[in-house]
């Protein structure tokens, strides 16, 4: 049986790829369980500072793989939950991979296609992109994915998206947040390696620190939000890499993990 995932790597830059361009990637349990384990172990990659997730193919991801939806109507209540749970790891593990994650959006993303959209930090599309969330059609409700899409466009459009159950055009998509660059089909390698060039700029400890503080301050704000922010920013300061970046600004000079 053919790998459902292809990883390489490029200097700092690791390409995630989606290998099942006959199904448009969909979502199988193989699929599901190699996107998890290559996102929680891409860090230890010697070098890498970037993930790029792709789909081989005319799709990005059009969701859930029929053959694998099929095989889920035997299953008990039990067996549908640690399924579901298994889709939410896999989420989870790209949404806090301390990587920058940048998806490049093209064909169709749809139901959990869409939700790999929002669980990257950064998703490019191209121009003919389709994506929504067509869950209620099928009986269905677009769950574990739901924390990602509220997070990325709000409760508002993701009530009406979710609800109505259909998909949307890439500027229409860009328009509410659901992906933050559109660009002809041609240009789209071009213009996602240009949000990795940006994303390479910053401080790889930084932009961990980063995604781990918008974590932080999007989550239900407690007392003790202005110390714990407060407590991150200052910790972050006096390390090595924060002094460094400080000091090469003050004297005009490129940061040392500058490309």
């Amino acid at each position: 049986m053919p790998e459902p995932l292809q990883v390489t790597q490029d200097g700092a830059v690791v390409h995630v790829t989606m290998t099942r361009p006959e199904r448009r990637n969909a979502f199988d349990a193989d699929l599901i369980a190699a996107l998890t384990d290559t996102f929680r172990g891409v860090v230890e990659r010697p070098d890498a500072r970037v993930v790029v997730l792709a789909g081989a193919g005319p799709s990005f991801s059009a969701g859930a793989d029929l053959d694998w939806m099929r095989g889920g109507l035997e299953l008990t209540h039990a067996e549908n939950e640690a399924d579901a749970l298994r889709a939410a790891e896999m989420l989870a593990a790209i949404s806090t991979c301390p990587l920058p994650v940048v998806a490049r959006a093209h064909g169709h993303a749809l139901g959990g296609g869409a939700g790999l959209v929002c669980a990257a930090d950064i998703a490019i599309a191209s121009a003919e992109l389709r994506i929504g969330f067509s869950e209620v059609r099928l009986g269905i409700v677009p769950g574990v994915i739901s924390p990602y899409v509220v997070r990325r466009i709000g409760p508002g459009w993701t009530r009406a998206l979710f609800l109505t159950g259909r998909a949307i055009g890439a500027e229409e998509a860009y328009r509410i947040g659901l992906v933050h660059a559109v660009c002809p089909a041609a240009a789209l390698d071009a213009t996602v390696e240009a949000t990795v060039v940006e994303l390479l700029a910053g401080g790889p400890g930084a932009l961990h620190e980063t995604k781990l503080l918008l974590d932080e301050v999007t989550a239900p704000l407690g007392d003790d939000i202005a110390a714990r922010t407060a407590g991150r920013i200052a910790r972050v300061r006096v390390g090595d890499e924060a002094q460094a970046g400080i000091r090469a600004f003050l004297d005009r000079k490129a940061p040392p993990w500058r490309p």
